[in-house]
C-alpha cells in the first residue's frame, strides 16, 4: 500500500451567519457575518479568491467566540464591478461596510494582496483597528530596492503562469489532489467577469509608512511561497514595530488553506493574547 503523503484537511461545516449585500453609496459589497457578540474580526481576501476563500477560517473563528466577517471587494464574487475606470478605494469602501453594520473595532486578517488594503486601513483609519494580520503579502510597498527584490524573484513570465502554480505549493498539489480541486472552484467562481479589479490605496505605501504603524502585527507565510519567502518576511517584519513572525512549513502563497489548522492555531493565539 503506498503510503498517503499528505493528510487532507477536509473543509469543514460552515457556522450560521448572515449574508447580504450592503449599499454602500458609490458600490454594493458582498458579506457574510456570523455575528454574536464576540470581537469583531474582518478577512480581507487574496487577488485569487472572494469572501468565499476563507473556508477554514470561518467556522473557527466563530467557534473560539469571535464575530467573523468577510466580504468580496468591488468585482468579486457577489460584488458590484461598477465602473472600471474608477475602481474606489478600498480603505474607503471598508470603512462605510464597517459602519453599515454596526462595527467600531475589528482585527483585521489579511491575505495576499488583501494586506495591501488592511495596511492602507489601518494608516487611514487607525482608531478602527485593534490588531492586523497579514500573511504572504507582498504589502504594496513601492521603496525601489524592494521593487527590485520583487523582480528578482518573479522575472517576466511568472506572471504567465497558472495561479495555482504560482500560489500553491508543490507538496500541497502533489499530495492533496481533491483539496487543490475545492481551491479552483474557488477561484474560478472568485471574479465572475474574469477581469480583476484593482482599487486605489489613500497612502503610497513604503517602509516608512509601515513603521508608523503601532497596531499589534502578526506577519506568516509559507516556506514555498514564491511570492513572499521567508527572507521576505523578515525584511517586512523589521520595519513593523514588534510584529510577531512564523513561516509555515510546506506551504505557498495561501497557508491558510493549505495548512489551516496550523494557520488557525497561530491566528487565535494571537489573538487570545491581546
Amino acid at each position: 500500500m503506498t503510503p498517503a503523503i499528505w493528510d487532507p484537511v477536509p473543509i469543514p461545516p460552515q457556522a450560521p451567519a448572515r449574508e447580504g449585500v450592503a449599499d454602500l453609496g458609490g458600490t454594493k459589497l458582498y458579506f457574510w457575518d456570523t455575528g454574536g457578540t464576540g470581537h469583531p474580526v474582518v478577512l480581507l481576501h487574496a487577488a485569487t479568491q472572494s469572501a468565499m476563500g476563507w473556508v477554514y477560517q470561518q467556522p473557527a473563528l466563530a467557534a473560539a467566540g469571535y464575530r467573523a466577517i468577510g466580504y468580496s471587494r468591488r468585482g468579486y464574487q457577489g460584488s458590484d464591478a461598477g465602473d472600471p475606470a474608477d475602481p474606489g478605494c478600498a480603505a474607503d469602501d471598508l470603512h462605510a461596510l464597517l459602519d453599515h453594520l454596526g462595527v467600531a473595532q475589528v482585527d483585521l486578517v489579511a491575505a495576499a494582496q488583501g494586506g495591501f488594503f488592511a495596511l492602507d486601513y489601518a494608516l487611514t483609519y487607525p482608531g478602527r483597528v485593534r490588531s492586523l494580520t497579514v500573511v504572504s503579502s507582498l504589502m504594496g510597498i513601492t521603496d525601489p530596492d524592494y521593487v527590485a527584490i520583487g523582480n528578482r524573484l518573479r522575472p517576466p513570465f511568472f506572471a504567465t503562469l497558472p495561479h495555482d502554480f504560482q500560489e500553491l505549493s508543490p507538496s500541497y498539489r502533489a499530495g492533496n489532489p481533491d483539496g487543490l480541486a475545492a481551491w479552483h472552484e474557488l477561484e474560478h467562481a472568485a471574479i465572475p467577469g474574469g477581469k480583476r479589479l484593482t482599487p486605489k490605496t489613500r497612502h503610497r505605501l513604503t517602509f516608512a509608512m509601515l513603521e508608523t504603524i503601532r497596531h499589534p502585527t502578526l506577519l506568516m507565510t509559507g516556506d514555498s511561497d514564491l511570492y513572499t519567502p521567508p527572507s521576505l518576511l523578515r525584511m517586512q517584519a523589521a520595519h513593523m514595530f514588534g510584529a510577531e513572525m512564523h513561516v509555515i512549513a510546506e506551504a505557498g502563497h495561501s497557508p491558510y488553506f493549505e495548512q489551516p489548522l496550523v494557520f488557525n492555531r497561530l491566528l487565535l493565539d494571537f489573538l487570545g493574547r491581546l
